[in-house]
């Protein structure tokens, strides 16, 4: 199955998503990471598609959305939120899980919490978290900020591939046209023809303006629904640490918190394997016989 390419006006913005499925399926969120665009989650979303609605934003500044007018403000996760609350009305959907990788696990995170968007509270039933978790390393937030302010410039789309092969290495195992798919789906052309990838290099604002946005304890904490974090085995971004910690609190006192770690990965698994998919589905099964 193809997806539908669509735009909704969220928060005052242009917002692209791709949909997947039938229209009264239940419905299953898919947000990309920092930098990605939603078309990351295509190979997920098309084996979800016979059994769900898949909708897979691109988040504001990345992809085909619009840019932020005002970077230093909403460049961080509680307009984010904003967003997808705006997404979730126009799209009329009462529920919907959540599968959100690296920036998408914490926005899924702030929105499920409902602290910053109280009309979601109990509209997400789930959350997927794929290398993701209340707390990062600050020292692999630091590679990150490296990277994303300054985004390279390649005269070729073959030496733009070659840069997201070394730098998305951790993603794990892909095809070669899951690689050309990723670079096609996340270039853009500047002015002097060069090609360079899809996003706007302001949003890393959000680390510069925001310091802590990605401290988000208190939205983990106030969650009563079950959580799958998948943690990339070489992940540097998602400590065990900080895992064990997440058993303990929050979700994880409720006993509604499981942690999986994904062997051959780092930051962040590509969701692109039957071994992926069946980890993302499970987190949905647990959640059927837990209202059962």
């Amino acid at each position: 199955m193809s997806p539908t390419s669509r735009y909704a006006s969220c928060a005052g913005y242009e917002i692209h998503y791709t949909e997947w499925g039938a229209a009264d399926a239940p419905v299953v969120i898919a947000w990309h990471g920092l930098a990605r665009t939603g078309r990351d989650m295509d190979e997920l979303a098309a084996h979800l598609s016979p059994r769900y609605r898949v909708i897979c934003p691109d988040t504001l500044g990345r992809g085909l959305s619009q840019w932020a007018r005002d970077p230093g403000q909403e460049y961080q996760l509680s307009f984010y939120a904003r967003i997808a609350a705006d997404l979730f009305d126009q799209l009329g959907i009462e529920h919907a899980h959540w599968v959100g990788t690296s920036m998408g696990g914490a926005i899924g995170t702030v929105c499920a919490a409902g602290l910053a968007e109280p009309r979601l509270k109990g509209r997400i039933r789930s959350l997927v978290l794929n290398d993701n978790a209340p707390q990062l390393a600050s020292a692999a937030i630091d590679r990150i900020k490296a990277y994303a302010g300054t985004p390279p410039a390649f005269d070729t789309v073959a030496e733009l591939e070659a840069f997201f092969r070394q730098v998305y290495q951790p993603y794990g195992w892909l095809s070669d046209a899951q690689w050309r798919r990723l670079t096609e789906t996340s270039t853009r052309r500047l002015p002097d023809g060069r090609v360079t990838p899809h996003y706007d290099p302001a949003m890393v604002q959000q680390f510069t303006h925001h310091a802590d946005d990605y401290l988000i304890w208190k939205h983990y904490d106030a969650l009563d629904i079950p959580v799958l974090c998948l943690r990339g085995v070489d992940s540097d971004l998602v400590l065990r640490e900080t895992t064990a910690e997440m058993l303990t609190r929050g979700p994880g006192a409720l006993g509604l918190v499981r942690v999986v770690e994904v062997p051959g990965c780092g930051h962040a698994p590509a969701l692109n394997v039957p071994e992926h998919f069946a980890l993302v589905e499970s987190a949905w099964a647990e959640q059927a016989c837990l209202a059962g």
